[in-house]
């Protein structure tokens, strides 16, 4: 009898041992698996972020480019006016130099600065293009004319598609801020400024 129930006790015990372990593996799985799952989550929110970043600045890239092969072409056809054309071509080197990046767009005074510059030159340089005499014959001036004025005009769309994607990073970091900061460094998950900041 007495036998039997030492066998009984000692039976519960190493059950309750058992189950004790198995809910403390469960336990650490689903925190496991929740940290793996913020983690991918952040990941991938940061890929999009920097994907439709560096679309925009590609677009704005070929924006550059499409001037600088505009004023080579004027170049060509207006020698008498290689003085004023020089000029704008300085300026013109001297853009990709002051634009923005990720985190300098909090500073309304970088991004309202380099804004001031590409506006004036592309309207100062369609102005130029379209009055020459052979503008409306030219296919190959107007193709030029018809990419900067198209670029620019996205420039607000690839903002505000950058602004959404980052918004949703920053509601996220805010939301799992502990968990990601245990993961990784204080700098991994710093919010992103956003470019409605500095239209402000």
């Amino acid at each position: 009898m007495k036998l039997n129930m030492c066998l009984w006790v000692s039976g519960v015990f190493w059950a309750a041992a058992i189950l004790s372990a198995c809910e403390k593996k469960a336990t650490e799985q689903t925190e496991f698996t929740k940290a793996d799952s913020v983690t991918g989550t952040y990941l991938s929110l940061q890929d999009t972020m920097l994907q439709v970043w560096n679309t925009m600045i590609h677009d704005d890239n070929r924006k550059i480019l499409a001037m600088d092969h505009l004023l080579e072409k004027l170049s060509m056809t207006n020698p008498e006016k290689s003085e004023e054309l020089g000029n704008y071509q300085q300026r013109l080197d001297e853009l990709p130099g002051m634009r923005y990046d990720q985190q300098s767009i909090s500073d309304p005074e970088v991004v309202t600065e380099y804004d001031f510059a590409s506006n004036s030159l592309v309207t100062e340089l369609i102005a130029l293009a379209e009055s020459q005499r052979q503008f409306a014959h030219d296919k190959s001036l107007q193709k030029l004319v018809d990419s900067i004025r198209s670029a620019d005009q996205r420039v607000l769309n690839y903002r505000a598609e950058y602004d959404q994607v980052a918004s949703r990073f920053n509601r996220f970091v805010e939301q799992h801020h502990d968990l990601l900061e245990g993961l990784t460094a204080d700098s991994f998950v710093a919010r992103r400024p956003l470019f409605e900041m500095a239209a402000e």
